[in-house]
């Protein structure tokens, strides 16, 4: 383009004729010209920022060049041969990072394709770096699309990358010295350099997040594992604490941000059901729907270490890190759920009605790391036809989770029995009642009980749990949209509640309270009255455990058991309790 033409497409640009050059483009050319008073018909030199300044540039962004460092590379060695230089340059417009062929440095440093070149608009006018930054879109600026004459033998196409909070925080740019005229010959460079910055975004995303949940999601099951669209990272709540961008185009809605939004606001999905999208299933079965009606494919990554401290000082694999919070009872249980999940050793979870048993088999099982089914068996409604009609699927290794087993009638459990033999499922069954006592009075069979009880994993009652508190704050959240608040006196009332349904009851309770609560708080008027009151003042169970999960606040044991404070006290003075020291 000749100085003559420039001056005419300034004049276009000024009077806002935009024909011949695409909006974005002749928008930044506007830029241009008003805020930065700049003369595309006087050639500038690339600007090199010093060798202090290229330091501190780089410092700002070490984490990220690390982390894109291998991604980068492997798309260098992609283009090597065609002569593209590779930019990686920082929110400011400062190349940080930079792949290129040697042998032209001189070249690659006089164009500003180097180490240190300063790329934003208001230094270089229209270009793919700076262009880029200002619109936060991908986008190629080829040849006579740039400003300055000093940059029109260029071609450069650049993609921004985010980081977890949605901020833009880098551009990878893909450019040429020389480039073919047609500015479609540049279509391969574009999806390249797209496709890189979202797996940049991903990698770094993995990289903040191993604490926490990632969903990982796919239009297509395909590349759902080794190359997935989008992420999400998630508290233990649900809520969405960090996200590529790609997550918040595919997710996102007018309302803005997804971030701390809940998951159940967004997908028909919430945090406890994570685990069933883990590798312990196939991809094609990993299927999460969106409330405006899609489907997507969702791969659920759990935290790799624990969130609250642990006397084991035992990270928890898979789900298992995020069912209790810090009780010694449930830790203890957890850690040695998680070494018995290694093995083939057959499981009995036992427990009371809704302490989540089918929550943690689920976990146990997503601790394997092949691809292996989850078949549940609800024993109650299961009968011996159902069962046999089981048996083709018992040759494929997986897990068979037994719902209930005690409910199983004398058909059903010889239906069991055959179900079992040779087969090469791992077996975990839960159950309320004692098994070992049917099978002593021959209500069970004892065959089939010491093919199921290789191992048994007591459930704790929510009464005595002492992380008490962080599963009312958990369950709270995933139930709350509007971040109410209980009272201290609903809090007091729900730690006094003996919870015969324990979990369920306290979900459901929860559920009622968020709906009838007006205002920022959940008061004691917004609870539902226990659907079932328990009396346990004659246990000789659990007084002592019981106190623990109370923190021995005699009056609040007192009223989970239904009784007077001074029963409490001449029970621990007979039995000779004592507080922990």
């Amino acid at each position: 383009m000749r100085d003559t033409d420039h001056v005419r497409e300034i004049d276009r640009v000024l009077r806002g004729q935009t024909t011949g050059r695409d909006g974005v483009v002749s928008e930044s050319w506007r830029r241009c010209v008003e805020t930065y008073g700049m003369d595309p018909s006087r050639p500038s030199p690339a600007h090199i920022v010093t060798e202090a300044e290229l330091r501190a540039h780089r410092e700002q962004s070490e984490r990220l060049i690390a982390i894109a460092r291998s991604g980068l590379d492997s798309l260098f060695r992609q283009v090597a041969g065609q002569n593209y230089v590779l930019l990686l340059a920082d929110a400011k417009g400062v190349t940080v990072d930079f792949f290129g062929d040697r042998r032209f440095e001189d070249d690659l440093r006089t164009a500003g394709l180097y180490m240190g070149s300063d790329w934003s608009e208001n230094r270089a006018g229209t270009c793919g770096v700076g262009s880029c930054i200002v619109t936060g879109e991908a986008i190629t600026i080829h040849q006579t699309d740039h400003f300055d004459l000093h940059h029109t033998p260029l071609s450069c196409t650049a993609a921004p990358i985010f980081d977890t909070s949605g901020n833009l925080s880098a551009v990878l740019d893909l450019s040429l010295l020389r480039s073919p005229q047609p500015k479609a010959s540049q279509n391969l460079a574009m999806n390249l350099v797209c496709s890189s910055a979202r797996r940049v975004e991903m990698a770094n995303l993995m990289a903040m997040t191993r604490r926490d949940w990632v969903l990982r999601f796919s239009a297509s099951p395909e590349f759902l594992e080794v190359d997935p669209e989008a992420a999400i990272a998630l508290d233990d709540s649900g809520r969405v604490i960090g996200l590529t961008h790609a997550a918040q185009q595919v997710l996102g809605s007018q309302s803005g941000s997804l971030l701390g939004r809940r998951l159940d606001q967004v997908m028909e999905l919430s945090v406890d059901d994570l685990p069933e999208l883990m590798r312990g299933r196939p991809t094609e079965e990993r299927v999460i729907r969106l409330h405006d009606g899609r489907a997507l494919f969702g791969h659920a990554i759990a935290p790799q270490t624990a969130r609250v401290p642990r006397q084991t000082g035992i990270a928890l694999p898979g789900g298992l890190s995020s069912i209790a919070g810090p009780d010694p009872a449930m830790q203890a249980l957890l850690t040695r759920a998680a070494k018995l999940a290694r093995t083939q050793i057959p499981l009995l979870l036992s427990g009371e009605t809704g302490t989540g048993k089918h929550r943690l088999a689920r976990a146990i099982h997503m601790c394997e790391t092949d691809a292996r089914p989850f078949i549940q068996l609800d024993c109650a409604r299961a009968d011996p036809a159902a069962i046999d009609a089981m048996l083709p699927s018992a040759g494929t290794p997986g897990t068979l989770f037994m719902q209930g087993v005690d409910d199983l009638s004398p058909a059903g459990q010889a239906a069991i029995l055959r179900l079992l033999t040779d087969a090469k499922l791992r077996v975990i069954a839960s159950v309320r009642d004692d098994l070992s006592a049917m099978t002593r009075s021959g209500a069970f069979r004892g065959d089939l009980f010491f093919r199921i009880a290789g191992a048994t994993l007591s459930v704790p009652p929510l009464r005595l749990r002492q992380d008490f508190d962080w599963l009312l704050d958990r369950l709270l959240r995933q139930r709350n949209p509007d971040g109410l608040r209980l009272t201290p006196a609903a809090r007091s009332e729900l730690k006094a509640r003996s919870w015969p349904g324990n979990l369920r009851e306290l979900g459901n309770t929860l559920d009622v309270a968020v709906s009838l609560a007006e205002g920022a708080d959940i008061d004691i008027t917004d609870l539902p009255d226990p659907v079932l009151v328990e009396t346990r003042a004659d246990d000789a169970e659990c007084l002592e455990s019981l106190l623990d999960a109370c923190g021995w606040n005699m009056a609040q044991t007192a009223r989970r058991l239904g009784v007077n404070r001074s029963t409490i006290l001449r029970r621990v003075q007979r039995l000779g309790l004592t507080p922990p020291q």
